[in-house]
């Protein structure tokens, strides 16, 4: 899907609709001390293999998240849109 890198949006700081720059949002790194993680490393000690979860299929797909910031203010805000999609593709202009 086409997204336009620019938006008219309304901004609660401003509190009326002004330009606003989109950005896909993208997920920071894991947690290192995450209970999955402590798992694994205590099962790794000796001779006792790797820790198995149980088997879970994933999703092909995820609801795109966008982060849109007010070229006013520059105030951000999260947006999803609420359809799964494979690709999201941010563009100058809306085709």
């Amino acid at each position: 899907m086409n997204f336009p890198k620019a938006i008219k949006d309304y901004c609660s700081k401003c509190n009326k609709h002004t330009e606003h720059k989109v950005k896909l949002f993208k997920t920071g790194s894991p947690r290192a001390l995450a209970e999955g993680n402590r798992k694994n490393i205590a099962k790794k000690r000796g001779y006792k293999g790797k820790y198995q979860f149980p088997a879970k299929v994933k999703k092909q797909t995820k609801k795109p998240t966008f982060i849109t910031e007010c070229t006013v203010c520059k105030e951000k805000h999260y947006f999803v849109i609420p359809k799964r999609m494979k690709k999201v593709e941010l563009v100058a202009k809306a085709s």
